[in-house]
């Protein structure tokens, strides 16, 4: 039994989507918490068992980890959060407890890159998610944290901006290369731990892309593929953290963002070396191609 925490969310529903094509062959079953269940599609809905409720919530756990072998763990985002804390380890504590309870031998969870680096403790929400990594280890799972760095698929946000005015935002210094990871490379990744879980102990398994780009990088990309100029501006960590909470993010939770983006820009998610075992494959031009031009075009 292979449990699903975020089944409709953007990498949750990638996962449950190669799991359903992969575990008849494996022997697995699936089980999924979802607060909606009428939010899977339903032929998913049809093959799975669902557990309805928060993964936050420890009556819902306690039900969800009953016969489970292996858990994806993901936290999901919460704008009126009262801290960081509260957000990631908090959100975490019941789920921690019903591992132990349960005896869940293995568990995935979605973290990200910086453990080991020196912007690492002042990083806002990484610094929060690293911390959430050391509580589920120490439960004696075996644990395995993907470590992301920033996702492509965040630019859909800025999806209307590309299409209507040429330009995106980030507060990162234009020249600076870093990695970028595609979430379907990240369910892709969670799916292979979760489908051969012949590993143990606690570790990391970064996820990094196939190349290191930069915003200016990335502009250039987008303007070939779509076939119009798409220009880089960078804003500013003031003017970032007021756009945070015009939309209704609360004040930890938008200062956590500021730190961790002040972070990046400071060589966060340098601190691992890409690799073959490091690697994913989707570049950012694929990306482009498939996911952002028919959101763009639409």
């Amino acid at each position: 039994m292979i449990v699903i925490t975020t089944p409709t969310g953007q990498i949750g529903s990638r996962l449950l989507d190669i799991l359903l094509d992969e575990v008849p062959a494996h022997g697995e079953e699936l089980r999924v918490i979802v607060r909606d269940p009428g939010r899977l599609p339903a032929a998913a809905r049809a093959r799975v068992d669902v557990i309805t409720g928060s993964h936050g919530d420890a009556e819902v756990v306690d039900r969800a980890f009953t016969g489970a072998e292996a858990v994806f763990w993901l936290v999901p985002s919460n704008a009126a959060a009262p801290s960081l804390d509260a957000l990631y380890s908090g959100f975490t504590r019941a789920a921690a407890e019903a591992f132990r309870t349960h005896g869940v031998r293995h568990v995935v969870g979605v973290s990200a890159l910086g453990r080991g680096t020196p912007a690492a403790g002042r990083a806002g929400h990484v610094t929060a998610s690293l911390a959430m990594d050391d509580l589920i280890a120490r439960t004696g799972v075996a644990y395995r944290a993907l470590a992301n760095p920033s996702f492509m698929d965040n630019l859909l946000r800025q999806a209307a901006s590309i299409r209507d005015h040429g330009v995106f935002t980030d507060t990162v210094t234009a020249d600076r290369r870093a990695p970028a990871a595609a979430t379907r490379d990240i369910a892709a990744a969670a799916a292979g731990l979760l489908l051969d879980r012949s590993w143990t102990g606690t570790g990391e398994v970064p996820v990094l892309g196939p190349e290191d780009l930069s915003a200016d990088d990335m502009a250039r990309i987008m303007s070939d593929v779509l076939g119009r100029p798409v220009r880089y501006e960078r804003q500013s960590l003031d003017d970032f953290r007021a756009t945070l909470t015009g939309h209704g993010i609360g004040d930890a939770i938008a200062a956590g963002y500021v730190d961790m983006a002040r972070a990046k820009d400071d060589g966060l998610d340098d601190g691992v070396r890409r690799s073959p075992a490091t690697a994913s494959p989707t570049t950012f031009r694929t990306w482009c191609e498939e996911v952002l031009k028919p959101v763009v075009q639409a």
